[in-house]
């Protein structure tokens, strides 16, 4: 009876507390101590009546396996009692850091600033979703939503021609023109802009060769390289928007600028000595152009300073005969030398002005 008792006392401590009234337990025996028995009169170590039942041995287990489930939950979530591992961080802090950083990504990820210049072309999973505007856009947090923000505003510029001889082009009086040129673009719709063309530059390049090219074709060299330039930088500058928005590129041409017009290297300098003659018959057009107007200008201001007089003449016809006789004289009679003598006797005449301008020859002379 003694051994089975002693047996029923270790499997009770197995359910309890580890800190019974006998000490800590081994948990396995180790120790070979047994708890005391009662002192002879059924009382327990400390003098109460014995417990009796299935009931009093398994309820003090049942409270004693929920402390110690507690017990380990609160060490477990770093809470009292108990604490974490040492030398390991708490697990509590690790799970609050994870849901930091998830909400910090969360916002970045789904607010977006578009500046003014700019618009937000969004790829939901890689394909296109739509397109935000200036200001703060909102979107689903990557990578389910990302934006990539494209500039509309900046005017981009692409320099063309005179790199090597294949860039020379034919014009229509079958001359050969080494032409160099700039292409101003922008982009208009961003999403077109990324999606329908694969390398953007290098088509722009391509279309505003053939386009220039297409236009010179039907010009000569001199048109080329003289007042018809404007014309043709127009003309390109409309054939690539048709071509591109044939592509659907969603590119802006914004102007063609012609920088260098001439001929190819081995008859440059003969073409500038023409240039330089053309230039120089061109300027004396101009001369002969202003004096021309100038005489017509002075017969018609003569022209209408007769008419004035005339009709004077036609209100007082011996008057202004008169007027005009005086006047004719004093023009003609001022410029040469002359002798007044007055009827009816002939006064003796001192030549005074001829003397004068004798003696003014001799001085020169001298």
């Amino acid at each position: 009876m003694s051994t089975f008792l002693g047996w029923g006392g270790r499997i009770r401590g197995l359910f309890t507390d580890t800190k019974g009234p006998w000490g800590p337990s081994s948990g396995g025996g180790d120790s070979g101590a047994e708890p005391p028995s009662d002192d002879g009169h059924g009382n327990g170590p400390w003098g109460e009546p014995p417990r009796r039942g299935r009931r009093s041995i398994t309820g003090g287990a049942g409270i004693s396996q929920l402390d110690d489930l507690l017990r380990r939950s609160r060490a477990r979530f770093g809470g009292g009692g108990g604490g974490g591992l040492p030398g390991r961080p708490d697990r509590s802090l690790i799970i609050w850091a994870i849901i930091g950083f998830i909400l910090i990504w969360l916002v970045f990820t789904s607010t977006h600033s578009i500046s003014p210049g700019q618009r937000g072309v969004v790829t939901r999973f890689g394909r296109y979703s739509y397109t935000l505007g200036p200001g703060v856009g909102f979107t689903l947090p990557s990578p389910i939503e990302r934006v990539k923000k494209i500039d509309v505003e900046t005017i981009r510029t692409i320099d063309l021609g005179s790199e090597s001889a294949d860039d020379l082009m034919l014009t229509g009086d079958q001359n050969l023109i080494d032409l160099a040129y700039s292409v101003r673009w922008n982009i208009r719709t961003p999403e077109l802009y990324l999606f329908q063309l694969a390398q953007p530059d290098d088509t722009i390049k391509e279309v505003a060769e053939s386009a220039m090219r297409a236009v010179v074709s039907r010009v000569s060299l001199n048109d080329a390289m003289g007042d018809r330039r404007a014309e043709i930088e127009g003309q390109v500058a409309q054939n690539m928007q048709r071509i591109l928005d044939s592509y659907h590129a969603g590119i802006q041409v914004q102007g063609i600028a012609i920088k260098q017009a001439d001929p190819p290297d081995e008859v440059n300098d003969a073409f500038k000595q023409v240039t330089a003659a053309q230039q120089d018959a061109q300027t004396y057009i101009n001369n002969a152009n202003a004096y021309s107007l100038q005489l017509r200008q002075k017969a018609q201001g003569e022209a209408t300073a007769f008419d004035k007089v005339y009709e004077q003449y036609k209100l007082a016809p011996e008057v202004t005969r008169r007027r005009m006789y005086y006047e004719t004289m004093e023009q003609v009679l001022s410029k040469v030398d002359k002798t007044i003598v007055e009827a009816p006797g002939v006064t003796p005449y001192l030549p005074l002005p001829e003397v004068k301008k004798g003696q003014q020859q001799q001085a020169q002379q001298q």
